[in-house]
């Protein structure tokens, strides 16, 4: 079985989105979590599994409990990906702008 690490495609699927919310308030048993959805504790599981794979979140065991917590260090790495991807795309859209008026000003 091939293991799922890629952050992005954990983050594009809504359901894993709203499991990432959910544990960013605290720490959350299975059952607690599948309470929450309206699919079933077996589909709920597949996406913790993929949020662990990609170690988004993390398991620590409580007794006979399994929590889950969301690791704040790979939510960071995403953070530091989108602000970078933000300040390329804020770049790309200046020299598009600057295109567009050097386009304008030979109109005239």
């Amino acid at each position: 079985m091939e293991i799922r690490r890629d952050v992005f495609q954990a983050i594009a699927d809504p359901t894993r989105r709203a499991i990432i919310l959910l544990l960013a308030v605290g720490a959350m048993t299975p059952n607690a979590i599948a309470e929450q959805f309206s699919s079933s504790r077996q589909a709920v599981s597949r996406h913790l599994r993929v949020l662990t794979e990609c170690e988004i979140v993390e398991q620590q065991q409580q007794g006979r409990e399994i929590f889950y917590h969301l690791n704040s260090e790979k939510m960071n790495e995403i953070e530091v990906w989108l602000t970078r991807f933000k300040q390329l795309m804020a770049k790309r859209f200046d020299q598009l702008d600057d295109v567009l008026e050097q386009l304008k000003s030979q109109q005239k």
